[in-house]
This record gives C-alpha cells, structure tokens and sequence, in this order.
C-alpha cells in the first residue's frame, strides 16, 4: 500500500516544521556543501529551518537506507550523487531499491573529480602513471572513499581504459575522503580520483600532483589541469553528479510541491567548505 499523506497535509503553508536533508559522505565534502547549499535556498524560500545530516558509511548506503525508511511527508530529502546508481551495480543485498524507494525531485549539481598523484610517487602526468602501473602490473595503490563509491569507481573505469592494473586500498570504517587523501600525500597509496574541493589546497600547497579532470570539459577550479582524455585516455569521461531524492512512497503532491519549490530556488551554488577550500562546481 502507498503511504500518502493526509488529507491537507501538503497545503500552501507547508513546511509547518523543520525538514531534513540527509547526505551520505560527511562534513565538507562536495555532498555536504550541496546540501547545505540547497538546505540555505530553501529555508529561505520556506521560511523554516532545513537542517542538513551527514550519514557517511556503508559504502554511502547508509543515508539512502534512511531516508527510504522515512515517512512519506516530505519532510525528509536525500541529496546523493552518481553513487546512488553505482551502489545497485556493486553491492549485493542493498537495505533498499535504489529505483522503486525513490522518486527524483531535482538534479542539482554536476562536476569533475581530479586523478591525483601523491609527491612521493614523483608522478606528475597521466603519462606517468600508466607507464609506472604499466612496468609493475598489479603493485601500485589506489585508494577510495570505500568500496562502490563513485571514488572507487571513477579510478576503476580509469584503470580500464587505459589499460592497467593496481591494488585498490577502501577507506576503513569511519574514515572520511579526506583520510583516503591523507594517505595519498603520506604516500601510503599513490593515486585516487578526488573531489577536486577537499584535494584543492595539497594541490596547491604540492603535496598532490593534479594528473587529470574526470570529464571532457576542464574545470574552473584548476584550469591549467588537462582533462584525462586530453592526457591520452581518450574519451573518458566520468562527471560527478548531484540530485535530491524523496522516498519513492512519496505521494505526487509532495513531489510536486518540492519540484516547484527547487525550479524557484534555483541550482544550489556552494561557495566554501568548512576547511577552507574552494568549491567551484561546473555546470554540466
């Protein structure tokens, strides 16, 4: 049975109470500042508080697990990214159905993330990474934000195309992206595929050679960096896409009342994040 909202639930004067925002990374990644991008617009627009809840874990399944178990009143949104698809194709058993548990309101953001290198490897093209994972087949390491992640993913479609082999390094349980980042500057793996906000500043500060953008347009963050297909991968392309999502068992006018209320408050544009560094977000 669809559990609809009653009967004059969804009036002119909703929201009549907070609402949620669910995100399934953590505190200042490329997710988070949507959502809290988002989160800004709408509260004024509604004049309410639109409070935002980083659910990392799981592979970026827990946030989506959430908020299908939700009540259907809008009063609880997910903003995920091309992880949403990505975790149907790579895990078995998922505590939802990442079709039928939900119903799209609004894409929000599209953008490239960056392959980086750290300054250990001496790595500073994507030349040089092939040619090095190249003369030792299945010894260099690659780490993620866990397995399934769009991180994780984005690095294998790479490896693929251009044709080669190497040990992928998952975060461990708690971890954030910017541990996984941490460890690539430490030398402990030597590449991943990085949103291009939290990897900013070790790029700039060298600590992080910037190899490559992960889409055919390169990024107003770091125009002077090729994208991968320009550096000789050619036609990869591998964008990181944002949308906001409700419960599938959303009734039609709440998910039309939230598609009203996105298409007036616009594409969320994140300015910063909590660490300092800057979030340039490319239109798709």
């Amino acid at each position: 049975m669809i559990d609809f909202p009653p009967p004059g639930a969804f009036t002119q004067n909703y929201p009549t109470k907070p609402v949620r925002v669910i995100e399934p990374f953590g505190l200042g990644g490329g997710p988070d500042l949507t959502a809290r991008a988002l989160g800004e617009k709408l509260s004024e627009l509604w004049r309410q508080p639109v409070m935002v809840e980083n659910r990392p874990g799981a592979g970026s399944t827990t946030a989506p697990a959430l908020v299908a178990k939700s009540p259907a009143d809008g009063y609880t949104l997910l903003v995920n990214t091309s992880a949403h698809p990505y975790s149907a194709a790579l895990i078995n058993r998922l505590p939802y159905d990442p079709l039928k548990d939900f119903i799209p309101v609004a894409p929000l953001t599209s953008q490239p993330y960056v392959l980086v290198a750290g300054k250990p490897a001496g790595l500073t093209t994507v030349g040089d990474l092939v040619a090095a994972a190249k003369a030792k087949p299945g010894t260099i390491k690659f780490g993620s934000s866990g397995m399934g992640t769009a991180t994780h993913l984005g690095v294998e479609k790479f490896n693929l195309e251009a044709g080669i082999k190497a040990i992928h390094v998952p975060a461990r349980p708690g971890d954030a992206i910017a541990d996984t980042i941490a460890n690539t500057v430490a030398g402990r793996t030597t590449y991943l595929m990085a949103p291009i906000p939290l990897a900013l500043v070790d790029i700039r500060a060298g600590k992080l050679h910037a190899l490559g953008v992960s889409t055919m347009k390169r990024s107003s963050s770091l125009p002077e960096v090729p994208t991968i297909a320009e550096a000789g991968v050619a036609g990869f392309d591998f964008p990181n896409m944002g949308a906001c999502r409700h419960t599938g068992r959303s009734g039609r006018q709440v998910v039309k009342r939230h598609r009203t209320c996105h298409d007036r408050a616009g594409p969320p544009r994140p300015a910063g994040n909590s660490r300092g560094r800057s979030d340039q977000h490319d239109a798709a």
